[in-house]
């Protein structure tokens, strides 16, 4: 940990492996998300295996869920998106693809929140965007996120960006990031790496550290 003008600013992955100052997010591990990725069922395994061990430690643990609104509510962009996932011509063609209380929008029964564990609802690709995330991390003293789910290049890359911008440290676990094809996992790899600002262990690299 460096020092400088009465501050401690993390520099090795060491500093941050401390739960009063990284929180863990776990992004879109949805029962109508993990299927799609062929990564899905080793995601949820290796989720586990770090939330088992994070749980204990004291971590704070937040979950994302992209849900939809009903179409009437969901507005222009909501349903252009509708139309351009769902591969339809009209809007009137779409179906709300997660709406809160459907199955499709529930985490993965592996990875069931628990009592302490915080749900994070959202419409956009950023964990940040519209939702009280930061200022629930900000009231508990966060300085870092450390972020496993699906998909690294739809949600999670700008999840990071936007954490960066909030001057958070962005953790990324490589090994628990899922995505629809190689080549664009790795091109969001190769882009995040350009900040030089954003940690990219494995996360059993992170939990060797663990006491």
């Amino acid at each position: 940990m460096k020092q400088g003008y009465g501050l401690l600013i993390p520099e090795a992955l060491a500093d941050l492996c401390d739960p009063a100052r990284t929180a863990i997010i776990i992004y879109d591990m949805q029962r109508g998300i993990v299927p799609q990725v062929s990564t899905g069922p080793q995601l949820v395994d290796g989720c586990r295996a770090l939330l088992t061990r994070a749980r204990p430690a004291g971590f704070r643990i937040f979950y994302t869920r992209h849900i939809s609104l009903p179409n009437r509510a969901a507005g222009v962009a909501q349903l252009r998106r509708a139309m351009i996932w769902q591969r339809v011509d009209e809007a009137v063609g779409t179906q709300p693809a997660f709406l809160p209380d459907s199955a499709s929008a529930q985490i993965v029964a592996e990875l069931c929140p628990q009592q302490g564990d915080v749900i994070i609802d959202k419409i956009t690709m950023s964990a940040f965007e519209g939702t009280y995330l930061n200022i629930a991390l900000r009231d508990l003293g966060i300085s870092a996120i450390a972020i496993a789910g699906i998909a690294l290049e739809v949600g999670i890359e700008p999840t990071i960006r936007h954490a960066l911008d909030l001057n958070y440290v962005p953790i990324l676990f490589l090994d628990l990031c899922g995505s629809r094809s190689d080549d664009l996992r790795e091109r969001s790899i190769s882009t995040l790496q350009q900040t030089s600002e954003v940690l990219m262990p494995s996360s059993a690299d992170w939990l060797s550290l663990f006491p």
